[in-house]
């Protein structure tokens, strides 16, 4: 072994930092960090071999660590920046995006987040830190526990941006707790100055101070994974960094598809994209909407940076096509619901719409699809109240309107069956606006108005936003899509997609199924083409919808709350029971914490203000209850000497020499049969202060616990027949 260090205790230090940098597995899958985390693992033991053959070297220990650290991460990560296995100026600038940008973009990516450099390198170049300083505090001040700190930092990082749950945080628990063990076992071992002449460097002998601080750390790893995985009472994901985090919009003003829907009507013909696809698509999406203010849609889209992929839905049936974009200015991207994949481009994605945006628009985009559309079974027909933006605002409603909502629906509670009924109650009683004719335009309140009550004809801006705002009168969620049909028009094996087949449509969200597409417009029954799984159930359940003047509200399933209301009553109920617990645990937390304390500086005072005997026996009272908070053992019957002894034993003369005198002044006060003055008050209570400065030399966590032991506030009955 190298003369200066403990190969063992190096080498688990560094396996626990390595596993550290190996918890960020859920960011970017385990393949791309394997290799950069094992050559900076690799680089710190090699540097530290070299220094301990070489102690001349020791100074330069770090600095070699960082630089050779640092250039096998360009060799790895950033291999297509050198030149002849050479760093360049593009080298040094990639590692300086890496560590000043790579943890904020990786935040702003879906996960698993796309390996690229400029979001991975972070994470080697986290435990490279790591690495450096923890070396040197293991090898300089002979601290293993210490040296951990690096390595914890980095998992507690990895934590922060996606916690671990379940069976995987017992065994990423597992595997940082062995290294983490065998350095603290190796610390413990007996030591060369303990040896016995010319005996072994380094005792294998396991004693049981070298296991308890190894078997502690394990346990106390393991029992948290298990906390954080299990004990969630209201059933959310923990927190993760990237909830705070969001990719900023494409630069420049964003325009909003809904207000070009007349204006590419005017030119019908105008080609706009093409695809070739495996499955039919019924529409091509551009925006979703579902923030309204009375005269404008706005979308509170929270954009991400899209990574290796998305999850589709559970079971749902996979679909891929190829995008050719010609007729698209803005940033907006044709993208499908359930969007699983990109390939050609690196947009920016909204999970919960399936909206794509470029960062920099380009008149020309090609790319690759993939989705998952759910199989949908519309089952009851419930809708979902809490699903977001479905119930969003609706700005000042004219009150004519409000009845109109009201007779569109038939006074149904809000289910599918009603949204469909509204459905219905537009495509009879409204009329499309197509061809030459003038083409009405907007979709605020007062647009809405003269379309409902006056006009009644309208594109399917109209027909749409009109549909939302109704059915969140009525109850039901809906948000408002903007996007394209999808084309029977076929060139060249591809689908041709014009301006003419440009669309709004609203969605409702429907308990089980999602977000499903309606179209008011009729037009879905009018094209002839192939419908997919959605669009197909949907036609379904219109087929089934009964005749308006038929139409009863629909019979609930046995133990089903009649009003939507009452389950999030109920609901309400449950959070609220789950808030009083954690209140009623922290207020239980504050009352020990301050209240303790606080209650024993109160009954100090108020024994310190006594007279004659009674302000000798609240002296004594106070020491003994003072002790007692230490751990020193109390039995009625004991006299102070006995007390001083048992004080002694435990904390030495500073403690047992105030309560010895305590003691003489006690025997005065109560055998003496003399009047007792302020001098011996005072004398007593001397005592007390030199016990207090005393028990001052004790361990800050003993003195905290003392502070805080609830017991000794509890009267004992037993000093002649006065209670404490």
């Amino acid at each position: 072994m190298s003369a200066g260090f403990d190969r063992i205790a190096v080498a688990g230090l560094l396996g626990a930092t390595g596993v550290a940098g190996l918890l960020f597995t859920p960011v970017f899958g385990w393949k791309p960090l394997v290799v950069p985390v094992l050559v900076v693992v690799l680089v710190g033991y090699g540097c530290v071999e070299l220094t301990g053959k070489f102690p001349k070297l020791v100074p330069y220990r770090p600095l070699l660590v960082a630089l050779l650290g640092l250039l096998g991460l360009i060799e790895t990560v950033l291999t297509s920046t050198t030149l002849a296995f050479l760093p360049t100026l593009a080298s040094l600038q990639g590692v300086a995006r890496g560590f000043t940008e790579g943890w904020q973009l990786t935040l702003q990516s879906t996960w698993p987040a796309r390996p690229v450099p400029d979001q991975l390198l972070f994470v080697p170049l986290a435990v490279l830190l790591a690495v450096v300083l923890g070396v040197e505090l293991l090898l300089r001040l002979k601290k293993p526990l210490v040296a951990l700190v690096p390595s914890l930092i980095v998992a507690g990082l990895a934590q922060a941006y996606q916690a671990l749950t379940g069976i995987g945080a017992v065994a990423a628990a597992l595997g940082y707790t062995v290294p983490a063990g065998l350095l603290l076992w190796a610390g413990r071992r007996t030591r060369p100055g303990n040896r016995a002449p010319g005996g072994p460097r380094f005792s294998w002998r396991v004693t049981g101070s070298a296991v308890w601080p190894a078997l502690s750390t394990v346990v106390a790893l393991v029992a948290g994974a298990l906390a954080l995985a299990g004990l969630d009472p209201v059933g959310r994901d923990p927190l993760a960094l990237k909830d705070t985090q969001a990719a900023p919009p494409p630069r420049g003003r964003l325009g909003n598809p809904l207000d070009e829907i007349a204006q590419r009507l005017t030119r019908p013909n105008e080609e706009v994209f093409r695809y070739r696809g495996d499955t039919p698509v019924d529409q091509w999406r551009l925006i979703v909407l579902n923030g309204f203010d009375g005269s404008n849609w706005l979308s509170d889209s929270r954009l991400q940076r899209l990574g290796v992929g998305l999850d589709g839905a559970p079971g749902g049936t996979g679909g891929t096509a190829e995008l050719k974009v010609r007729g698209l200015t803005g940033p907006w991207l044709p993208s499908h619901q359930g969007l699983t994949g990109v390939d050609g481009l690196t947009p920016l994605v909204d999970q919960s719409a399936g909206t794509l945006l470029m960062e920099s628009p380009s008149p020309e985009r090609n790319y690759r699809l993939s989705w998952s559309s759910p199989d949908v079974d519309l089952g009851a027909g419930e809708v979902d109240a809490r699903a977001p933006g479905g119930l969003g605002g609706l700005g000042a409603v004219p009150p004519e309107v409000e009845q109109l909502a009201k007779d569109a629906v038939r006074g149904l509670r809000p289910t599918f069956q009603t949204a469909l009924q509204l459905e219905r109650f537009l495509s009879k009683n409204y009329v499309l606006a197509a061809g030459s004719d003038e083409l009405p335009t907007g979709h605020g309140w007062p647009q809405l108005r003269h379309f409902l009550l006056e006009s009644k004809r309208g594109t399917s801006e109209q027909f749409a936003a009109a549909y939302v705002v109704l059915a969140r009168m009525s109850g039901i969620p809906a948000r408002l899509v903007v996007g394209f049909r999808g084309s029977a028009e076929v060139d060249g094996g591809m689908h041709v997609v014009r301006n003419r087949d440009v669309l709004a449509w609203p969605e409702v969200a429907v308990a089980g199924a999602g977000w499903v597409p309606l179209d008011p417009t009729a037009a879905a029954d009018k094209s002839g083409r192939d419908q997919a799984a959605a669009g197909k159930a949907v036609a379904r359940a219109r087929a089934q919808l009964p005749a308006e003047q038929q139409l009863r509200p629909p019979q609930l399933p046995p133990g089903t709350p009649s009003d939507p209301a009452e389950g999030q009553t109920a609901d309400a109920g449950a959070s609220w029971w789950w808030f009083s617990l954690a209140a009623a645990i922290v207020l239980f937390g504050l009352l020990w914490l301050v209240g303790v304390p606080v209650a024993k500086v109160v009954r100090a005072r108020r024994r310190r203000r006594r007279s004659g005997a009674e302000g000798v026996l609240g002296a004594w009272d106070e020491i003994r209850d003072r002790l007692r908070a230490h751990g020193v053992p109390f039995r009625i019957g004991m006299t102070p000497r006995d007390l001083a002894e048992s004080a002694g034993s435990l904390a030495g003369e500073g403690i047992r020499e105030p309560v010895a005198r305590l003691a003489k002044v006690l025997d005065v006060t109560l055998w003496s049969g003399v009047p007792v003055g302020d001098g011996s008050v005072r004398r007593a209570w001397q005592e007390v202060g030199e016990l207090r400065r005393g028990l001052a030399t004790r361990p800050f966590a003993a003195r905290v616990l003392a502070a805080l032991e609830p017991r000794t506030l509890i009267p004992i009955k037993g000093r002649g027949g006065k209670s404490g």
